[in-house]
């Protein structure tokens, strides 16, 4: 290996001796029905683009992209959650067109272009020399109009993801709803200050998003934050909504005040879900799982909601680690998260109504005065 240049890593293929193409989405899948087992990976068997121009050219409104990170973290394995996040579906057959939400009735995929776009460039001996080329391809897809979803990866990917959303749209104009059972606000972690419990703090001091537009749902773990952690999330105005809230107030309490604070003041949102926001029993899967959590039925409605009813830009999805997942559980939960979204964003562009919107046709008589 001593004859590969230190940055190869970042080289991207050249494309140029091979057969010319029109710019656009390109469709891997070979059959008009393939399994979930066969063919080549993409989340959800989407089409895939390989640069701008074929985002612009396919008008795609939503892009999917890997972030492949887990050095800072010390229970590793989140690197191979983009994989298995695409790869690990458990639905036969997997084609999105046949795809429907089956609380709102929509196929997301028939109001909505959306693509995978690959994985970004990562360095896999550095999590700083990572964080730049994940800012700047997320920065691309957002560049072009589309709605960036990354998969991670550790939690640390949320400070290139916000902050690129930031980079588009304007410093100050992008909010944060931030699921997850640990704060992420630390300073540094064991000496590090790019880490999976830092990228809150990285946001904020660089002045990215305001600590006022933090908002986070689920907070419980044992170890943080301590008494000086917790000053500085008063400090900087973050809102908060621990586990000890949603048992207090009910679930749907909260994500009814979370959302109003969601609104105020961003003109767009970037939603972050750490799958271990989720109770252990849902999402093994992870490197810092912590009882006891918020459940399936409560988290991926609460995903669907907040990007119908908020003007969401982006999103990342981090943590699955799946040699911790014997299941597919945490991957499982993980995938239908990202599809709530996607539904979520097809009912606001269809101009649905709110709150809580579900097919009347589901769910039933309305309750008993």
């Amino acid at each position: 290996m001593a004859d590969v240049p230190p940055d190869a890593w970042t080289w991207e293929v050249d494309r140029t001796s091979g057969p010319a193409r029109e710019p656009g989405p390109i469709n891997l899948q070979r059959h008009a029905l393939v399994p979930a087992y066969a063919g080549i990976a993409t989340l959800f068997g989407l089409p895939l683009c390989l640069n701008p121009d074929d985002l612009r050219a396919g008008r795609v409104d939503v892009a999917v992209v890997g972030a492949p990170v887990d050095m800072s973290t010390g229970h590793r394995g989140a690197a191979y959650g983009p994989r298995a996040i695409r790869a690990d579906e458990r639905i036969l057959p997997h084609t999105p067109q046949m795809l429907i939400n089956p609380s709102t009735r929509i196929k997301p995929f028939e109001e909505l272009t959306v693509v995978d776009y690959g994985d970004a460039a990562v360095d896999p001996f550095s999590i700083d020399a990572s964080m730049g080329p994940i800012r700047t391809l997320v920065r691309e897809i957002a560049g072009t109009g589309a709605i960036p979803i990354v998969l991670g990866g550790d939690h640390s990917i949320l400070w290139p993801d916000a902050a690129a959303l930031a980079d588009v749209h304007g410093a100050g104009k992008v909010g944060v709803v931030h699921f997850d059972a640990h704060p992420d606000c630390s300073y540094d972690l064991v000496g590090h200050p790019t880490s999976h419990g830092t990228p809150v703090r990285r946001l904020i001091e660089d002045e990215h998003v305001p600590g006022r537009n933090f908002v986070q749902i689920g907070l419980r773990s044992a170890l943080a934050p301590d008494a000086e952690l917790f000053d500085w999330m008063r400090e900087h105005g973050l809102r908060t909504h621990f586990m000890a809230e949603i048992d207090r107030r009910g679930f749907d309490a909260v994500l009814d005040d979370a959302i109003e604070e969601a609104l105020d003041g961003p003109e767009y949102l970037f939603l972050s879900l750490d799958i271990d926001v989720l109770d252990p029993a849902f999402a093994p899967g992870t490197g810092t799982p912590e009882p006891p959590g918020l459940t399936n039925r409560e988290l991926l409605p609460a995903i669907r909601r907040i990007c119908h009813e908020t003007p969401v830009a982006g999103m990342d999805v981090v943590e699955v680690a799946p040699h911790l997942d014997p299941g597919y559980t945490t991957t499982m939960n993980a995938r239908r998260a990202i599809f709530e979204a996607l539904t979520g964003i097809a009912m606001r562009r269809m101009g649905l109504p709110g709150p809580a919107y579900v097919d009347p046709a589901v769910s039933g008589p309305p309750p008993r005065p």
